[in-house]
Order: structure tokens, then C-alpha cells, then sequence
């Protein structure tokens, strides 16, 4: 469950155009908190929780609505990020 969570922050953070460090900031916890908690390593507390719905600007329970998020989606978003972001070259993939 830790990972799904992870990965619905950061996809929520993606959608709200927010930086690991704003969105850390925001939060007002460190930025590998942040990362560890969108890898599936670290869990909030209730307070963070709450914080995160409001700088996310969804309800509480829409921060553990994962179902849609499987590993071909994740995979074609990060993908598709990474092109736009010019990590990586369109011509090497």
C-alpha cells in the first residue's frame, strides 16, 4: 500500500506542477521525506496527510484512489516526463 500511495502523490504533485521541493516545502517536511514517501518507503502522519490534501487540492480519500496506477502507465508517464523534460533523447529511444 506504501508504494501505491507513493506513486498516487506523485502523480497527484506531476498534476499540481509542483517540484519535490515545493511540495516539500509546502508540506513543511525534508525533501527526501518527500522522496521516500513517493517511493513507497516512508508513510505520512495524519498531520502530512492533511497537509497533502490541501496543497493537492483533493479530499483526503482521493490520496488513496491507486487502482487506475499499474506499472504500463507508470511507465509511459515517466517516459512521456522525461522526454518533455529532455532526460532523455527522443532519437535514443
Amino acid at each position: 500500500m506504501k508504494k501505491s500511495f507513493g506513486k498516487r502523490i506523485k502523480e497527484l504533485r506531476v498534476r499540481n506542477h509542483y517540484t519535490q521541493e515545493k511540495l516539500a516545502e509546502i508540506l513543511d517536511i525534508g525533501e527526501r521525506n518527500l522522496s521516500k514517501i513517493e517511493c513507497g518507503v516512508n508513510f505520512v502522519s495524519s498531520e502530512t496527510l492533511e497537509k497533502l490534501s490541501s496543497a493537492l487540492n483533493v479530499p483526503i480519500k482521493d490520496l488513496f484512489d491507486f487502482d487506475h496506477l499499474n506499472e504500463d502507465t507508470l511507465k509511459k508517464e515517466e517516459l512521456i516526463s522525461s522526454i518533455q523534460n529532455n532526460i532523455i533523447d527522443i532519437d535514443i529511444v
